[in-house]
């Protein structure tokens, strides 16, 4: 299923685009759309919770609920991958995450955000695993890391730009927001605009999202605990894989709903420095996205991705420390590299396994990864209001330091790693 094209430019990012398969630019598309309105209201997502009443504890738990729910499916959802194809699971990630945007649109109790909550959670995690199968299945390796990053560029970065900067001037002109956002009815609009975009990244993998070809077709019925199982049997780097997969989703329960909400209660930002802060990760994705994944593709990505976890640790060590607000958009852009990071480690993840277990693969990351996640998740909002805000930010950095950085380094480089297809032979019986 993977692609070759023709050697170009690395800096020709149109060439690029017109040599990849339809199904990789359709995905392209549809994670733009859906990161746009992600991104209109990431600087207050969290915050919109607790102002309906919910404690820091109460949103730790329901992020836990949402991420144990998807990391269960997950392994169900690959098998399914490999079977059939990925799109009717794609439709299904997408249709979760709509129903959690409408939760959080009607939303009038907090209990009925933390729904909100709960579905986006897994929404976001079983659309991904489909839109990472895509990704992994049209793209060759030596092209692999400029790919992740096109997707990262325009998805996370121009769009994801644009967007906190379209909730910021909706929030000062039109909510008339000026400092402090003090009431979720402020924020709601924002919500009926992201469900708009979701939607139409719906239609548009339903109607133009053409992969009838993919999937093994295998009749006989496997046991997703023995798919796992012989998975991790078969290859050590998988084994270790399993765990730095899991540390680099922990931003989802320790860093990224608790951002905002630190830089608002803790330093006092108002929602423009918010806003701000938002537009600098996504400024940080347009302007070195690409070029970490040329970067990658030329020297190896897993030196590119050990550089930019420590860019990232930085910045949320100088969030910790700030003492002036005009900070907040240099943590912005530091910020920014978690993304890309998360992105370029997925493109590591595709080259450990053959093509065909690439479903089952992701769906062994999705159960270990969110099972890690929503344990810390449980916990994150008792770090917040018992030891302290800032120790959900220093316990994150730990595990990058003592745990995801050690094995990347033991890791071998996958650039022009090539698969041992016969140690998977157990998952084709």
């Amino acid at each position: 299923m993977e692609t070759s094209t023709k050697k170009s430019s690395d800096l020709n990012i149109w060439a690029f685009w017109k040599a990849q398969k339809p199904a990789w630019r359709v995905t392209v598309i549809r994670t733009s759309l859906e990161r746009f309105g992600y991104k209109l209201v990431l600087p207050y997502l969290s915050l919109y919770v607790i102002l309906m009443g919910a404690t820091t504890t109460q949103l730790g738990l329901v992020t836990s609920l949402g991420l144990i729910t998807a990391g269960l499916i997950g392994p169900w959802l690959g098998q399914q991958i490999d079977r059939h194809g990925p799109k009717k699971m794609y439709i299904f990630g997408i249709a979760v995450l709509i129903l959690g945007y409408i939760a959080f649109g009607f939303a009038k109790v907090w209990q009925v955000a933390a729904l909100g909550m709960f579905l986006h959670q897994m929404g976001q995690t079983l659309g991904g695993q489909s839109c990472a199968n895509i990704c992994g299945n049209c793209l060759t390796n030596c092209d692999r890391g400029k790919g992740v990053m096109v997707c990262e560029t325009l998805a996370a970065g121009a769009l994801g730009m644009l967007a906190p900067m379209l909730a910021g001037w909706i929030m000062v002109n039109i909510m008339n927001v000026h400092g402090d956002v003090t009431d979720p009815n402020q924020v709601r609009p924002l919500f009926f605009i992201t469900l708009i975009c979701t939607v139409i990244s719906l239609f548009v993998v339903i109607f133009k999202l053409d992969v009838r070809d993919w999937g093994t077709g295998l009749k006989t019925k496997h046991s997703v605990i023995k798919d796992g199982v012989a998975i991790l049997k078969a290859d050590i780097n998988c084994v270790k894989w399993v765990f730095i997969n899991s540390v680099s989703r922990l931003p989802n329960a320790l860093v990224i709903p608790y951002l905002q909400l630190f830089a608002s209660e803790v330093k006092g930002a108002t929602a423009e420095e918010l806003a701000i802060m938002t537009t600098a990760i996504a400024l940080t994705s347009v302007l070195c996205g690409y070029m970490a994944g040329v970067i990658g593709d030329k020297i190896g990505r897993k030196k590119v991705l050990i550089a930019l976890i420590l860019l990232y640790c930085a910045g949320l060590l100088l969030l910790i420390n700030l003492n002036d607000n005009r900070w907040l958009i240099l943590v912005g852009i530091l910020a920014g590299f978690q993304e890309i990071g998360a992105a370029l480690g997925g493109s590591i993840q595709h080259e450990l396994v053959p093509a065909r277990i690439r479903g089952r693969w992701s769906g062994v990351n999705s159960l270990f990864g969110s099972m890690v996640s929503a344990s810390m998740a449980a916990l994150a909002g008792m770090f917040w209001d018992n030891l302290g805000p800032q120790w959900v930010f220093l316990i994150y950095i730990g595990f990058e330091m003592l745990l995801r950085i050690p094995l990347l380094v033991s890791l071998p480089e996958t650039l022009k790693y090539k698969v041992d297809e016969s140690k998977f032979s157990a998952l084709d019986a």
